[in-house]
């Protein structure tokens, strides 16, 4: 049997209020006000780093080694040339001898690469295979779209043993639909008129894709306990349901009012979502919306309980912590420019043959451990740290980015430049052993405090506009509930 094996999801920490979007931007067009909040990336964080995230919530516990293929859905990617999903994989600390792929240049592209994996497990080509989905979208201030639109990742690991749902069946159909565009130059995406994406696009291409496929699998729609699809407008996502005959609830909620349309990972983390509430020989239809439409069809099975053990959806749903100042905001996008002092003006160049032999210790977090004593260190040491042993090249490759830690001590920098002052670093003890000085996030500075207990989390470390540098690291962050 092919299907999902686990499921993973990421929510931002920060929410903001869309009253607080229209308040500052509402004299622009009245017309876009909307009601609830939507999830907001840190300024630290974007699709890659937010892939990260969810694909650690679904590896929960699970052999990493045994992962065969990496496929990274984004309409967002940070390089253009340079694999993404590749950064991914590194950061995973996955095996090198991995396919690795990009989908991109669609919000379909979530399940693109969701029937891609399958397909390649299908044919013999690989085990297991990990399809993240992320997006964050920039959008321009006093647009429809800095309301509708969200940021978040899912993350499913694919696989023919041990599978929590079993692919049963899928159908697409494929449109060059100009709703959407934006030039490999350009920052902001462009939009056609709203009438002609509701009636010509999510009015017809879902609902064909979704009706090919019961067609196809001779089933009724009435057969699934679960119908997943996204819409940027709630009453055409209402009028969709009604058309192919679905009962309110069996439609699954579209997070529109509290995380926003996540682009490539709406389609996934709504049936994350789904998969949250799922009882076995449940029957789930999921159908996604861009250049066309791909619609799935899964089926769950008994081993679905024990999937329940990440944050997934519905606890990250949970942790939130509100944005109030739109200024914040547009700082966090770096849409306006920011006075960071004389510290923040020069960025050194990266050396990228360093970050490459180094890559074990920037991207994976990985140190050394003794094989003698087994003593932790980060970074890697040829030299054991325990004066009781000292061994010399006695070492193996030790993962922290999944240990837990606790804060030994910390300091609140008002001076270095940050985008979210004051800047937050300090000691930080794994569990285990080892100690290495990380800087902190998703926190805030009067909330911090010494044996807090933390966890590693993957971000950008800093932007080098002028080369075209993303850097990214491993910081710590309070424990997520």
């Amino acid at each position: 049997m092919i299907g999902i094996k686990s499921y993973g999801a990421y929510v931002p920490r920060y929410r903001i209020d869309r009253n607080v979007i229209y308040s500052a931007m509402g004299w622009l067009n009245p017309a876009i006000y909307m009601a609830g909040e939507k999830a907001v990336a840190n300024w630290d964080e974007d699709s890659i780093s937010m892939a990260v995230a969810a694909a650690i919530d679904c590896l929960n516990g699970m052999e990493r080694g045994k992962i065969d293929g990496l496929y990274l859905a984004t309409t967002t990617p940070p390089y253009m040339l340079r694999q993404n999903s590749g950064i991914v994989a590194g950061a995973l600390d996955l095996r090198v001898d991995i396919r690795t792929a990009d989908f991109a240049g669609s919000t379909k592209s979530g399940t693109s690469g969701l029937l891609s994996a399958l397909d390649a497990i299908k044919g013999g080509g690989a085990g297991n295979v990990l399809v993240c989905a992320s997006d964050c979208r920039t959008s321009k201030p006093g647009s429809a779209q800095e309301h509708l639109y969200g940021d978040g990742a899912a993350a499913l690991l694919l696989g023919n043993e041990g599978v929590i749902a079993t692919l049963e069946g899928h159908c697409s159909v494929s449109y060059d639909f100009p709703d959407r565009w934006r030039a490999s130059d350009e920052r902001f995406e462009h939009a056609w008129e709203d009438r002609f994406i509701r009636d010509e696009g999510y009015g017809k291409f879902m609902i064909e894709a979704m009706s090919g496929l019961l067609k196809k699998y001779n089933l009724t729609i009435k057969d699934f306990a679960k119908v997943v699809y996204p819409c940027l407008y709630p009453r055409e996502h209402a009028a969709i349901a009604r058309r192919i005959g679905a009962e309110p609830g069996q439609i699954q909620d579209s997070m529109l009012p509290t995380v926003g349309d996540t682009g490539s990972a709406s389609p996934l983390m709504m049936l994350v979502a789904a998969l949250e509430e799922a009882r076995p020989g449940d029957k789930i239809l999921v159908a996604s919306f861009g250049s066309g439409s791909d619609a799935l069809f899964f089926q769950v099975t008994e081993g679905i309980g024990e999937a329940r053990a990440g944050r997934a959806v519905k606890k990250h749903l949970a942790s939130k912590k509100g944005l109030p100042s739109y200024e914040r905001y547009l700082a966090f996008r770096n849409i306006i420019p920011m006075e960071m002092g004389m510290r923040g003006e020069e960025t050194a160049s990266t050396s990228m043959s360093l970050l490459f032999r180094d890559r074990k210790m920037v991207l994976s977090l990985c140190g050394s451990k003794c094989k003698r004593c087994g003593t932790p260190q980060y970074p890697y040491q040829r030299v054991c740290v325990n004066p009781d042993c000292g061994s010399v090249d006695e070492m193996e490759y030790y993962r922290f980015s999944d240990k837990k830690g606790t804060l030994f001590t910390y300091t609140g920098d008002n001076l270095a430049a940050s985008t979210d002052p004051p800047a937050i670093y300090g000691l930080i003890d794994f569990e285990g052993g080892g100690r290495f000085w990380f800087d902190l996030t998703d926190c805030d500075l009067e909330a911090v405090k010494v044996d807090m207990p933390v966890e590693m989390t993957f971000r950008r470390k800093y932007m080098d506009e002028a080369r075209g540098v993303h850097g990214y690291f491993w910081k710590a962050r309070p424990i997520r509930a």
